[in-house]
């Protein structure tokens, strides 16, 4: 089924009166700014002709705002490519670590910092499970990727990880992971749950909470939380070589919602696809009105600057050159193989990829020639 509607369109049809009833801060006016001029002529591009059958065509610029679901195709692809550099040849592992709905008021008032704290608590667990003797006894590695919405785009805040199972020892060795789960989950949900709350306590007793809740309420919402069951979900990557990071490059750059799943724009209301988790799984269609659209979409803008996929341990870029090779000599002596040599084929960059592509005539699909550059063009938007 093709696309009959897509986010842009929507954005187009409907931001206007959208600006005029709410109150949008200067991070939503430029994301939204962003998605609307994408691949339009507020962006300028190229006028293209083929030589073949003297076709023209415009094309525009990409925004490459990672809140587009246009733009993000490439960059997983690019990224994908760029980290086959660090894959090992050992067992991987997925963890997700989700946030309790009881912190959403919170996230919406401090993102930046819920979402730091996330990422620290879910590596400072898996962190101190890899050290523990009792379970690998050396530093492990960690690719994390923060998502903030569940499939009806309401704010579900968790961490997709993508985990080598095992770990380098401080004399150089490496330990893999014994069976098919990495840690036990319930132990690690325990000690995800204390060390963020944890962190919280921290963050009140420096005022930082203080803002937007009083200390009492503070104290409660924080032993609401010590009661709840958390969840952090694991299980191994089937996928093997290649397609290990195939899998992660589905999450890295997700947006919120895919122009893929989105239906109609009717009467004022959006049709679109989600999982019905509570129900196998299931793909069923929900109706928003666009100003529910739009408003659920904005919550999962991000802080500006704010890093999304953070790499951890022998990942780091502060130590991955150095340790990747050991890893890699430790698990070729291990099974008495030779070391891959990893320099014999670049993988493709973003520079490299943008050097071999060349624009196909849609008419013949043989490569076009530049004409002329086409100047942006400025755009004036009412609102705010």
């Amino acid at each position: 089924m093709s696309n009959a509607i897509d986010l842009q369109q929507i954005l187009i049809a409907h931001l206007n009166p959208y600006r005029q009833q709410h109150r949008l801060d200067s991070r939503s006016r430029q994301v939204l700014s962003h998605l609307e001029q994408c691949r339009t002529e507020s962006l300028g591009g190229l006028s293209l002709a083929c030589e073949h059958c003297h076709a023209e065509q415009s094309h525009y610029y990409a925004c490459r705002d990672r809140h587009c679901p246009k733009c993000q195709w490439q960059a997983s692809q690019q990224w994908a490519e760029k980290q086959r550099e660090s894959q090992l040849p050992v067992n991987y592992h997925h963890l997700v670590f989700t946030l309790p709905e009881t912190l959403n008021g919170w996230i919406g008032l401090h993102p930046e910092v819920l979402y730091g704290l996330l990422f620290q608590a879910a590596w400072g667990t898996l962190k101190a499970f890899g050290e523990d003797p009792k379970h690998l006894g050396g530093q492990m590695g960690m690719i994390a990727v923060l998502h903030t919405w569940g499939s009806t785009l309401t704010r579900h805040v968790h961490l997709h990880c993508l985990v080598p199972g095992g770990a380098l020892t401080q004399e150089g060795s490496w330990r893999a992971s014994k069976s098919d789960y990495l840690f036990p989950v319930r132990a690690l949900s325990r000690h995800f749950r204390g060390k963020l709350v944890s962190q919280l306590r921290a963050c009140a007793n420096t005022g930082k909470l203080h803002r937007i809740t009083r200390e009492g309420e503070i104290d409660a919402i924080l032993d609401r939380l010590m009661a709840q069951d958390w969840v952090v979900y694991s299980k191994p990557c089937l996928e093997a070589g290649d397609r290990v990071i195939d899998y992660l490059a589905r999450y890295t750059h997700r947006t919120a919602i895919s122009n893929a799943r989105i239906l109609t724009l009717e009467q004022d209301e959006v049709a679109f696809r989600y999982k019905d988790y509570q129900d196998a799984n299931r793909w069923k269609v929900m109706q928003l009105t666009v100003e529910e659209f739009i408003w659920r979409f904005l919550l999962h803008v991000l802080p500006k600057g704010l890093v999304r996929i953070r790499h951890y341990g022998f990942l780091a870029n502060a130590c991955r050159e150095k340790r990747l090779p050991q890893i890699r000599q430790a698990i070729a002596e291990e099974d008495n193989q030779p070391t891959d040599d990893h320099d014999e084929e670049k993988p493709l960059t973003s520079k490299n990829v943008s050097e071999t592509w060349c624009f196909s005539c849609p008419t013949c699909h043989r490569p076009m020639r530049i004409l002329v550059e086409i100047p942006p063009v400025q755009v004036r938007y009412e609102g705010g």
